[in-house]
């Protein structure tokens, strides 16, 4: 038998990995995803594409699109998705939740020294410090965001309105994603060079067939051919488990009770976060803050501080908000427990859908895949996300930079604007040097957090 020099640099084909190793890898991932969801995304390329060899590159880039599409963290949905193609249903549920289980602990314990400590000064000066370096990451997100989703004379103008609309106007979020939605599907027919995508990942990528590519060739994986029977079984499963306790607390509390509440908003936002956590944060900050009372404008900001610290998506942030909204209306409970169970109401319905989303739709994935008018639809909702994350880094600006806003209403709408005599010159230098370390010199987020904490200690004294 004479062996080729082909055949003596193909790689061996790795072995299909077992349940428990799988698990293995998937706690790993959620305890190093830090870095948001580029960090998350390269985490889990490097660890399924390049070392293991479980899913090919072309096939993964197709998953992460998918996912991409759909509302709540696209990485946990990523892992949730190949967790599923290995091992089915059982496999996507120990990927999704090892994914998130680190941070929400995380989380948890942050939430709970933030309740009890927050009122100290040293810990005070710490998180004035955070803030300004707060301020800097979503500025960061804003330009990152755009040079991917503005591509065209279109996008920009949908991505103005949008900013226009949200701050300006008060325009809710929710409406926001379906005027940007049907903008991209009417104009995918009217001017389709306008709204085309320029993708993720590029189309170019060399691939390597994996462990899943070749499970599909063999056709071993028959749960991801579509079927309405299998769609039913999984609807009929997954919206009693999402909306279940919701409709629980409802008829045992009332609407009015904080339990409901928490679980009817987080529910919905669920539903319309589209373009990740920066793009709903503004819309969740502004309800929490102005509608609820649940926090004061600063502590959303100190929120998603710690969540930039924490592995794990930064959506984990609205964990933080419903701790703290339920702390503050115990009831008869205690209130550290009643801030416990209104994280974990929080965490729950705000995670489940994901796996809706995907044990629903990733069996239909290859048909959207070449859906023109889909496609465009969710590149104008991306480009509305930049002018939503825009408002969201400007609301964060008027509350960290200026002790004082007001707003400028004209028949009821009107936005926020400064108190110029306001302004607080510490956080001013603390944001502007931030903002010059992570966009000049290319320092990282979670060095830029702890140089500007530090700041804050020694300003504070100042």
């Amino acid at each position: 038998m004479t062996i080729t020099t082909a055949d003596k640099a193909a790689p061996v084909a790795p072995a299909a990995p077992t349940f428990a190793e799988a698990a293995r890898v998937w706690a790993r991932i959620g305890l190093l995803s830090f870095g948001g969801p580029a960090g998350q995304i390269a985490l889990m390329h490097k660890e399924l594409v390049e070392e293991r060899r479980w899913i090919g590159e072309q096939r993964f880039l197709h998953a992460l699109n998918y996912c991409m599409l759909l509302p709540g963290p696209e990485a946990q949905q990523l892992a949730i998705y190949i967790g599923w193609l290995l091992h089915r249903t059982a496999g996507g549920l120990v990927a999704g939740i090892l994914f998130i289980l680190p941070g929400t602990v995380v989380m948890l314990g942050l939430s709970i020294l933030y309740a009890l400590y927050r009122q100290v000064a040293l810990v005070d000066a710490v998180f004035f410090g955070v803030k300004a370096a707060v301020l800097a990451v979503v500025v960061e997100a804003v330009l990152r965001i755009g040079r991917r989703a503005l591509k065209t004379r279109a996008m920009v103008a949908v991505a103005a309105a949008a900013f226009i609309g949200i701050y300006a106007f008060h325009v809710p979020f929710p409406l926001i994603v379906l005027a940007a939605g049907l903008c991209g599907w009417i104009g995918s027919r009217r001017a389709p060079g306008l709204f085309a995508s320029g993708g993720h990942g590029g189309g170019a990528a060399a691939d390597a067939e994996g462990v899943v590519d070749r499970m599909f060739d063999r056709g071993e994986l028959a749960h991801a051919d579509p079927s309405w029977r299998r769609a039913a079984r999984v609807l009929a499963l997954w919206l009693p488990v999402w909306l279940g306790p919701v409709l629980l607390l409802w008829l045992l509390a009332g609407p009015s009770a904080i339990w409901t509440q928490i679980g009817g908003f987080f529910s919905l936002m669920a539903v319309v976060t589209f373009g990740g956590a920066y793009a709903v944060l503004a819309y969740v900050a502004q309800a929490a803050v102005d509608s609820f009372g649940w926090l004061a404008p600063g502590e959303m900001v100190d929120g998603l501080g710690l969540a930039e610290t924490t592995p794990g998506p930064l959506i984990l942030v609205l964990q933080f908000v419903g701790f703290l909204a339920a702390h503050r209306a115990p009831g008869g409970l205690d209130p550290l427990l009643a801030g416990g169970l209104g994280a974990l109401l929080t965490v729950w319905v705000t995670f489940a859908p994901c796996f809706l989303w995907i044990f629903l739709g990733a069996p239909y994935v290859e048909a959207l895949r070449g859906n023109r008018a889909v496609t465009a639809a969710l590149s104008a909702i991306t480009a509305a996300v930049v002018g939503v994350v825009l408002n969201l880094a400007l609301w964060f600006a008027l509350h960290v930079v200026f002790r004082e806003v007001w707003s400028f209403d004209i028949l009821g709408v009107g936005p926020d604007l400064p108190v110029l005599g306001s302004i607080d010159w510490r956080a001013a230098v603390l944001a502007a040097a931030a903002l010059v370390a992570m966009l000049r010199f290319r320092v990282g987020m979670i060095p830029t957090l702890a140089a500007c904490a530090a700041a804050g200690v020694v300003l504070a004294w100042i």
